[in-house]
């Protein structure tokens, strides 16, 4: 549990940190020097002499990992036009997803080569070590091509340099469309200067319409990054721990339960792929709705086929998997992609890095509660109440999401700031139609 909610750790920080160097230094800067932190934190991790180097090692990759959780969702989002915004967004749990997959396709791969070696030779050396010195391949490769990306065109225009933020929009959008784009640029960059005061933490809960967006991205990520309800609804319990659920339900085999484990990660990624289809034509919000409705049933299963074996019925390891599966199933296109993607659109250009950062740092505070948890609860309670319990903090998520979170789907990053201005003095400030625009969707 240690080693694992290490890499947490690290990550809270990073987001917490994440929000201030994306403002400060730019969205590219940000993502090169997660890259840096994590490849060095991988290295650190093949080479540790004992466990608390290791633990170091854990420490640096969350670092990386939180600061890049913050960046990637938001460049994306900046760079995309709005229609498709959340497609590409989505991509990136895409990404997410795919990798878990490889790490464990990885992870069997050396797993075989330790059981070959070890019939041969009579003794086990530490593959354990290239398992996790392998991660920084990744991030090296992805520094060396993210230097031949541009920054983001809204961190330009606001930032730094207006005629750099038009080179790379007009390679985005058509002469027509750039113009617009430019004229609503103008007036978010108007009204940021308009502010008397620079941007602090304290504005976030002090704001009306700031702190009902922030309510609604922070407990989505609640719901996994919605961020936190995200979280303690349970993939990262499925994710880390798959193999040790498989092997609780009765499959005593690390390589079997390694290898259903795969199958679990491959069904993660390719339900990212149906929800990168379905969030620009359904919407977030219905999205999210009927993947966490899938979620709750899922986890009904997986508490009651524990029970069953707890109560000595035999062969109801399958049910469990079935439930790993189904769970996988729903939460993929939906909680897995929805709340990043939200996310990265609900917040008013000036606040985008700092609520993003605080947004990120209450899923891995939630995503560490987890990890840090999870064993010792279902030690001390029985997995089956574990799931079921998750199972209510999902209805709790459902009714949340019903509440609080508003359709987003096809709406520029100004009329989505006008939703907020609505909801927190009324329709006033001429957004009703939008409000209207997102029910619609």
């Amino acid at each position: 549990e240690t080693i694992v909610s290490m890499a947490l750790v690290g990550a809270m920080i990073g987001a917490a940190a994440g929000g201030w160097i994306n403002d400060a230094y730019g969205r590219k800067r940000a993502t090169l020097s997660a890259d840096v932190v994590f490849a060095l934190g991988s290295f650190v991790m093949a080479g540790a002499p004992d466990p608390y180097v290791l633990i170091f090692g854990r420490f640096l990759v969350g670092l990386g990992v939180g600061v890049a959780s913050v960046t990637a969702p938001m460049y994306i989002a900046e760079a995309a036009p709005s229609e498709i915004r959340g497609g590409l967004v989505s991509t990136n749990v895409l990404m997410i997803t795919g990798g878990q997959f490889l790490s464990y396709l990885v992870n069997l791969g050396f797993t075989e080569l330790q059981l070959s070696r070890k019939q041969l030779q009579g003794r086990v050396p530490g593959t354990w070590r290239w398992m996790l010195g392998v991660a920084a391949v990744p991030a090296i490769i992805q520094f060396f091509l993210m230097l031949l990306l541009p920054e983001s065109p809204r961190w330009l225009y606001m930032k730094k340099s207006k005629s750099e933020a038009i080179v790379v929009l007009s390679k985005i959008y058509d002469p027509l469309r750039l113009e617009v784009e430019l004229d609503q640029l103008s007036s978010a960059l108007e009204e940021e200067r308009q502010r008397k005061n620079a941007i602090s933490y304290l504005d976030v809960f002090r704001i009306k319409e700031i702190r009902l967006a922030f309510f609604a991205g922070a407990g989505l990520q609640m719901t996994r990054d919605m961020h936190a309800f995200q979280q303690f609804t349970g993939i990262n319990t499925v994710m880390y721990y798959s193999p040790t659920i498989v092997q609780m339900a009765g499959f005593q085999s690390n390589q079997l339960a390694l290898l259903l484990s795969l199958i679990v990660a491959l069904m993660n990624a390719a339900g990212t792929v149906v929800g990168i289809h379905l969030i620009d034509h359904s919407g977030r919000r219905k999205l999210a709705l009927s993947s966490l409705f899938g979620v709750i049933l899922s986890l009904i299963l997986l508490s009651v086929a524990f029970f069953l074996a707890s109560s000595g019925f035999a062969n109801v390891g399958w049910i469990a998997v079935l439930g790993l599966a189904l769970y996988i199933a729903f939460f993929a296109p939906g909680m897995g992609p929805v709340p990043w993607t939200v996310n990265s659109e609900i917040y008013p250009e000036s606040y985008r890095g700092t609520c993003s950062g605080m947004s990120a740092t209450v899923n891995w505070i939630s995503n560490l509660i987890v990890a840090q948890s999870f064993l010792s609860v279902a030690d001390a309670v029985g997995t089956d109440w574990t799931f079921m319990i998750l199972a209510g903090i999902a209805v709790a998520a459902f009714v949340f999401v019903y509440v609080f979170v508003p359709e987003t789907k096809g709406l520029t990053f100004d009329e989505v700031e006008r939703i907020w201005k609505e909801r927190a003095w009324g329709s006033n400030h001429g957004s009703e139609s939008l409000l209207e625009k997102g029910a619609e969707s």
